[in-house]
Protein backbone atom coordinates (compact mmCIF):
# COMPACT_ATOMS: atom_id res chain seq x y z
CA UNK A 1 0.00 0.00 0.00
CA UNK A 2 10.68 1.82 -6.63
CA UNK A 3 10.04 5.01 -8.08
CA UNK A 4 12.39 5.94 -10.88
CA UNK A 5 13.84 9.41 -10.38
CA UNK A 6 14.71 11.67 -13.26
CA UNK A 7 18.00 13.51 -13.50
CA UNK A 8 17.96 16.44 -11.03
CA UNK A 9 17.24 19.81 -12.59
CA UNK A 10 18.04 23.09 -10.89
CA UNK A 11 14.62 24.55 -10.05
CA UNK A 12 13.72 28.20 -10.31
CA UNK A 13 10.59 27.72 -8.16
CA UNK A 14 8.37 25.01 -6.71
CA UNK A 15 4.93 23.94 -7.81
CA UNK A 16 2.18 23.74 -5.16
CA UNK A 17 2.71 19.96 -5.20
CA UNK A 18 6.35 20.45 -4.20
CA UNK A 19 7.74 19.41 -7.58
CA UNK A 20 10.46 21.74 -8.92
CA UNK A 21 9.81 23.83 -12.01
CA UNK A 22 12.77 23.27 -14.37
CA UNK A 23 14.36 26.39 -15.87
CA UNK A 24 13.88 27.03 -19.59
CA UNK A 25 16.67 25.97 -21.91
CA UNK A 26 18.85 28.58 -23.56
CA UNK A 27 17.26 27.86 -26.94
CA UNK A 28 13.80 28.30 -25.55
CA UNK A 29 14.80 31.61 -23.97
CA UNK A 30 15.88 32.97 -27.39
CA UNK A 31 12.82 31.78 -29.29
CA UNK A 32 10.39 34.51 -30.26
CA UNK A 33 6.98 34.35 -28.58
CA UNK A 34 4.34 33.15 -31.03
CA UNK A 35 0.62 32.74 -30.71
CA UNK A 36 -0.79 30.31 -28.20
CA UNK A 37 -2.33 28.18 -30.95
CA UNK A 38 1.07 27.69 -32.58
CA UNK A 39 2.84 26.80 -29.32
CA UNK A 40 0.44 24.26 -27.83
CA UNK A 41 2.61 21.95 -25.75
CA UNK A 42 2.28 18.25 -26.45
CA UNK A 43 3.49 15.61 -23.99
CA UNK A 44 6.61 13.96 -25.25
CA UNK A 45 6.86 10.15 -25.50
CA UNK A 46 9.52 10.20 -22.78
CA UNK A 47 7.18 12.05 -20.41
CA UNK A 48 4.36 9.61 -21.12
CA UNK A 49 6.63 6.63 -20.51
CA UNK A 50 7.86 8.19 -17.26
CA UNK A 51 4.27 8.77 -16.12
CA UNK A 52 3.37 5.18 -16.95
CA UNK A 53 6.38 3.90 -15.00
CA UNK A 54 5.43 6.06 -12.01
CA UNK A 55 1.83 4.83 -12.11
CA UNK A 56 2.99 1.24 -12.42
CA UNK A 57 5.34 1.62 -9.44
CA UNK A 58 2.59 3.23 -7.35
CA UNK A 59 0.08 0.49 -8.16
CA UNK A 60 2.68 -2.20 -7.47
CA UNK A 61 3.31 -0.79 -3.98
CA UNK A 62 -0.42 -0.35 -3.37
CA UNK A 63 -0.96 -3.98 -4.38
CA UNK A 64 1.65 -5.04 -1.81
CA UNK A 65 -0.17 -2.96 0.81
CA UNK A 66 -3.43 -4.74 0.00
CA UNK A 67 -1.91 -8.24 -0.09
CA UNK A 68 -2.30 -8.91 3.65
CA UNK A 69 -5.25 -8.54 6.07
CA UNK A 70 -3.26 -6.03 8.13
CA UNK A 71 -2.51 -3.97 5.03
CA UNK A 72 -6.15 -3.98 3.94
CA UNK A 73 -7.26 -2.88 7.41
CA UNK A 74 -4.68 -0.07 7.42
CA UNK A 75 -5.92 1.28 4.09
CA UNK A 76 -9.54 1.02 5.24
CA UNK A 77 -8.66 2.72 8.54
CA UNK A 78 -7.05 5.67 6.78
CA UNK A 79 -9.89 6.10 4.30
CA UNK A 80 -12.56 5.65 6.97
CA UNK A 81 -11.43 8.45 9.27
CA UNK A 82 -10.10 10.87 6.67
CA UNK A 83 -13.46 10.68 4.86
CA UNK A 84 -15.29 11.24 8.16
CA UNK A 85 -13.11 14.26 8.94
CA UNK A 86 -13.51 15.65 5.41
CA UNK A 87 -17.27 15.17 5.61
CA UNK A 88 -17.41 17.06 8.91
CA UNK A 89 -15.38 19.97 7.52
CA UNK A 90 -17.51 20.19 4.37
CA UNK A 91 -20.71 19.91 6.39
CA UNK A 92 -19.82 22.70 8.81
CA UNK A 93 -18.62 25.07 6.09
CA UNK A 94 -21.50 24.41 3.70
CA UNK A 95 -24.17 24.77 6.40
CA UNK A 96 -22.64 28.04 7.57
CA UNK A 97 -22.61 29.43 4.02
CA UNK A 98 -26.15 28.24 3.37
CA UNK A 99 -27.48 29.84 6.54
CA UNK A 100 -25.81 33.15 5.76
CA UNK A 101 -26.99 33.12 2.14
CA UNK A 102 -30.56 32.22 3.12
CA UNK A 103 -30.66 35.03 5.68
CA UNK A 104 -29.55 37.52 3.02
CA UNK A 105 -32.08 36.09 0.55
CA UNK A 106 -34.91 36.30 3.09
CA UNK A 107 -33.93 39.86 3.92
CA UNK A 108 -34.24 40.80 0.24
CA UNK A 109 -37.66 39.14 0.04
CA UNK A 110 -38.81 40.88 3.22
CA UNK A 111 -37.77 44.22 1.78
CA UNK A 112 -39.83 43.64 -1.36
CA UNK A 113 -43.07 42.81 0.48
CA UNK A 114 -45.44 45.81 0.96
CA UNK A 115 -45.75 47.07 4.49
CA UNK A 116 -48.51 45.31 6.38
CA UNK A 117 -48.70 42.40 3.93
CA UNK A 118 -47.79 38.83 4.83
CA UNK A 119 -46.26 36.13 2.69
CA UNK A 120 -45.20 32.53 3.17
CA UNK A 121 -41.75 31.39 2.09
CA UNK A 122 -40.90 27.71 1.78
CA UNK A 123 -37.19 26.92 2.03
CA UNK A 124 -36.33 23.46 0.71
CA UNK A 125 -33.33 21.79 -0.89
CA UNK A 126 -34.13 23.30 -4.30
CA UNK A 127 -34.26 26.79 -2.80
CA UNK A 128 -30.96 26.23 -1.00
CA UNK A 129 -29.35 24.97 -4.21
CA UNK A 130 -30.53 28.09 -6.06
CA UNK A 131 -29.35 30.50 -3.33
CA UNK A 132 -25.91 28.92 -2.72
CA UNK A 133 -25.23 26.21 -5.33
CA UNK A 134 -21.61 25.60 -4.32
CA UNK A 135 -22.53 25.14 -0.63
CA UNK A 136 -25.42 22.83 -1.57
CA UNK A 137 -23.10 20.67 -3.68
CA UNK A 138 -20.57 20.57 -0.84
CA UNK A 139 -23.30 19.38 1.54
CA UNK A 140 -24.17 16.56 -0.88
CA UNK A 141 -20.50 15.53 -1.02
CA UNK A 142 -20.34 15.62 2.79
CA UNK A 143 -23.25 13.18 3.00
CA UNK A 144 -21.58 10.87 0.51
CA UNK A 145 -18.29 10.95 2.40
CA UNK A 146 -20.15 10.15 5.61
CA UNK A 147 -21.79 7.21 3.88
CA UNK A 148 -18.38 6.03 2.67
CA UNK A 149 -16.95 6.30 6.20
CA UNK A 150 -19.84 4.26 7.62
CA UNK A 151 -19.40 1.60 4.95
CA UNK A 152 -15.64 1.32 5.57
CA UNK A 153 -16.17 1.16 9.32
CA UNK A 154 -18.57 -1.75 8.90
CA UNK A 155 -16.12 -3.46 6.53
CA UNK A 156 -13.41 -3.24 9.22
CA UNK A 157 -15.80 -4.61 11.84
CA UNK A 158 -16.64 -7.53 9.56
CA UNK A 159 -12.99 -8.39 8.91
CA UNK A 160 -12.36 -8.37 12.67
CA UNK A 161 -14.77 -11.29 13.07
CA UNK A 162 -11.75 -13.55 12.48
CA UNK A 163 -9.49 -11.71 14.93
CA UNK A 164 -10.06 -14.30 17.66
CA UNK A 165 -8.15 -16.83 15.55
CA UNK A 166 -5.05 -14.62 15.59
CA UNK A 167 -5.58 -13.94 19.30
CA UNK A 168 -5.44 -17.66 19.97
CA UNK A 169 -1.86 -17.79 18.69
CA UNK A 170 -1.02 -14.55 20.49
CA UNK A 171 -2.19 -16.13 23.76
CA UNK A 172 -0.32 -19.33 22.93
CA UNK A 173 2.91 -17.34 22.57
CA UNK A 174 2.33 -15.51 25.86
CA UNK A 175 1.74 -18.80 27.68
CA UNK A 176 4.92 -20.27 26.16
CA UNK A 177 6.95 -17.29 27.44
CA UNK A 178 5.28 -17.53 30.84
CA UNK A 179 6.18 -21.22 31.04
CA UNK A 180 9.78 -20.43 30.09
CA UNK A 181 9.99 -17.81 32.86
CA UNK A 182 8.56 -20.29 35.36
CA UNK A 183 11.04 -22.99 34.33
CA UNK A 184 13.93 -20.52 34.57
CA UNK A 185 12.92 -19.63 38.12
CA UNK A 186 12.73 -23.27 39.13
CA UNK A 187 15.98 -24.26 37.44
CA UNK A 188 18.17 -21.19 36.76
CA UNK A 189 21.12 -23.28 35.59
CA UNK A 190 19.13 -24.68 32.63
CA UNK A 191 19.43 -21.40 30.69
CA UNK A 192 22.45 -19.48 29.48
CA UNK A 193 22.99 -15.83 30.38
CA UNK A 194 21.89 -14.65 26.92
CA UNK A 195 18.69 -16.73 27.13
CA UNK A 196 17.87 -15.25 30.53
CA UNK A 197 18.23 -11.73 29.14
CA UNK A 198 15.72 -12.47 26.40
CA UNK A 199 13.07 -13.73 28.80
CA UNK A 200 10.37 -11.20 29.76
CA UNK A 201 10.18 -9.96 33.30
CA UNK A 202 7.31 -10.85 35.61
CA UNK A 203 5.87 -7.36 35.08
CA UNK A 204 6.01 -7.65 31.29
CA UNK A 205 4.39 -11.09 31.42
CA UNK A 206 1.58 -9.83 33.65
CA UNK A 207 0.94 -6.85 31.36
CA UNK A 208 0.86 -9.12 28.30
CA UNK A 209 -1.66 -11.46 29.96
CA UNK A 210 -3.90 -8.56 31.03
CA UNK A 211 -3.80 -6.95 27.58
CA UNK A 212 -4.51 -10.30 25.93
CA UNK A 213 -7.52 -10.87 28.20
CA UNK A 214 -8.86 -7.38 27.47
CA UNK A 215 -8.54 -7.90 23.71
CA UNK A 216 -10.31 -11.26 23.82
CA UNK A 217 -13.14 -9.78 25.89
CA UNK A 218 -13.60 -6.76 23.62
CA UNK A 219 -13.52 -8.89 20.48
CA UNK A 220 -16.06 -11.40 21.80
CA UNK A 221 -18.42 -8.56 22.74
CA UNK A 222 -17.96 -6.74 19.42
CA UNK A 223 -18.50 -9.92 17.40
CA UNK A 224 -21.62 -10.79 19.37
CA UNK A 225 -23.06 -7.28 19.06
CA UNK A 226 -22.32 -7.02 15.33
CA UNK A 227 -23.70 -10.45 14.47
CA UNK A 228 -26.80 -9.78 16.57
CA UNK A 229 -27.37 -6.46 14.82
CA UNK A 230 -27.45 -8.41 11.54
CA UNK A 231 -29.84 -11.04 12.88
CA UNK A 232 -27.26 -13.83 13.08
CA UNK A 233 -27.41 -13.99 16.89
CA UNK A 234 -30.38 -13.25 19.10
CA UNK A 235 -29.14 -10.51 21.42
CA UNK A 236 -31.72 -7.83 22.16
CA UNK A 237 -31.00 -4.17 21.23
CA UNK A 238 -30.34 -3.23 24.86
CA UNK A 239 -27.79 -6.02 25.18
CA UNK A 240 -26.18 -5.04 21.87
CA UNK A 241 -25.74 -1.46 23.09
CA UNK A 242 -24.18 -2.59 26.37
CA UNK A 243 -21.88 -4.99 24.52
CA UNK A 244 -20.55 -2.19 22.31
CA UNK A 245 -20.06 0.05 25.36
CA UNK A 246 -18.12 -2.57 27.31
CA UNK A 247 -16.13 -3.51 24.24
CA UNK A 248 -14.99 0.11 23.98
CA UNK A 249 -14.23 0.20 27.71
CA UNK A 250 -12.02 -2.86 27.46
CA UNK A 251 -10.29 -1.23 24.52
CA UNK A 252 -9.79 1.96 26.55
CA UNK A 253 -8.20 -0.10 29.32
CA UNK A 254 -5.89 -1.78 26.81
CA UNK A 255 -4.84 1.58 25.35
CA UNK A 256 -4.20 3.06 28.80
CA UNK A 257 -2.00 0.11 29.78
CA UNK A 258 -0.13 0.30 26.46
CA UNK A 259 0.63 4.01 26.93
CA UNK A 260 1.94 3.28 30.43
CA UNK A 261 4.05 0.40 29.14
CA UNK A 262 5.57 2.50 26.37
CA UNK A 263 6.44 5.34 28.76
CA UNK A 264 7.56 3.31 31.78
CA UNK A 265 8.96 -0.01 30.59
CA UNK A 266 10.49 0.63 27.18
CA UNK A 267 14.27 1.31 27.33
CA UNK A 268 15.29 4.94 26.81
CA UNK A 269 17.38 4.08 23.76
CA UNK A 270 14.28 2.64 22.10
CA UNK A 271 12.42 5.92 22.44
CA UNK A 272 14.50 7.37 19.62
CA UNK A 273 13.07 4.84 17.16
CA UNK A 274 10.29 5.82 14.79
CA UNK A 275 8.40 2.66 15.74
CA UNK A 276 8.21 3.71 19.40
CA UNK A 277 7.11 7.23 18.50
CA UNK A 278 4.54 5.88 16.08
CA UNK A 279 3.11 3.48 18.67
CA UNK A 280 2.86 6.25 21.23
CA UNK A 281 1.22 8.65 18.76
CA UNK A 282 -1.35 6.02 17.74
CA UNK A 283 -2.29 5.14 21.29
CA UNK A 284 -2.45 8.78 22.40
CA UNK A 285 -4.88 9.39 19.54
CA UNK A 286 -6.97 6.32 20.36
CA UNK A 287 -7.16 7.13 24.09
CA UNK A 288 -9.76 9.97 23.91
CA UNK A 289 -11.70 8.10 21.22
CA UNK A 290 -12.03 4.93 23.29
CA UNK A 291 -13.22 7.03 26.25
CA UNK A 292 -15.69 8.77 23.92
CA UNK A 293 -17.08 5.44 22.69
CA UNK A 294 -17.18 4.14 26.28
CA UNK A 295 -19.66 6.86 27.23
CA UNK A 296 -23.35 6.44 26.49
CA UNK A 297 -23.70 10.07 25.36
CA UNK A 298 -20.25 10.52 23.85
CA UNK A 299 -17.76 13.27 24.59
CA UNK A 300 -16.49 14.72 21.29
CA UNK A 301 -17.92 15.73 17.92
CA UNK A 302 -17.74 13.73 14.71
CA UNK A 303 -15.11 16.15 13.42
CA UNK A 304 -12.84 15.38 16.39
CA UNK A 305 -13.47 11.65 15.92
CA UNK A 306 -12.41 11.95 12.28
CA UNK A 307 -9.35 14.03 13.13
CA UNK A 308 -8.08 11.78 15.93
CA UNK A 309 -8.87 8.60 14.02
CA UNK A 310 -6.89 9.87 11.03
CA UNK A 311 -3.70 10.02 13.11
CA UNK A 312 -3.32 6.23 13.60
CA UNK A 313 -4.35 5.77 9.97
CA UNK A 314 -1.62 8.10 8.73
CA UNK A 315 1.03 6.60 11.04
CA UNK A 316 0.17 3.01 10.06
CA UNK A 317 -0.08 3.86 6.37
CA UNK A 318 3.33 5.54 6.49
CA UNK A 319 4.87 2.45 8.10
CA UNK A 320 3.10 0.14 5.67
CA UNK A 321 4.12 2.18 2.65
CA UNK A 322 7.75 2.24 3.78
CA UNK A 323 7.74 -1.54 4.21
CA UNK A 324 6.74 -2.04 0.55
CA UNK A 325 9.62 -0.02 -0.91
Amino acid sequence: MSDQAAEPVAPVADLPSGEPIPPPSAAAALEPITSIDEKKSQPSPAALIKALHASDAFLARLNKCLSTPTGIDTVLLLLCYTSKFSASILGVLSRSILQRSLREWLAVIAGSVPQGATTAVVVDSKTAAAVAPAAARALVHAKRLNALSTLLSEARTMTRLWALVGMYFWGKGILAKTAAVWRAKRNPSSLSASDKEQLPTATETTISLVQFSLCVALQVLENGAYLSSKGVLGWQPARIGKAYLWSARFWAAYVGIEIGRLLALEPKEKRKDDSWRGSLAKNLAWAPLTVHWSSEKGLVSEMVVGLLGSIPGLVQMRELWASTA
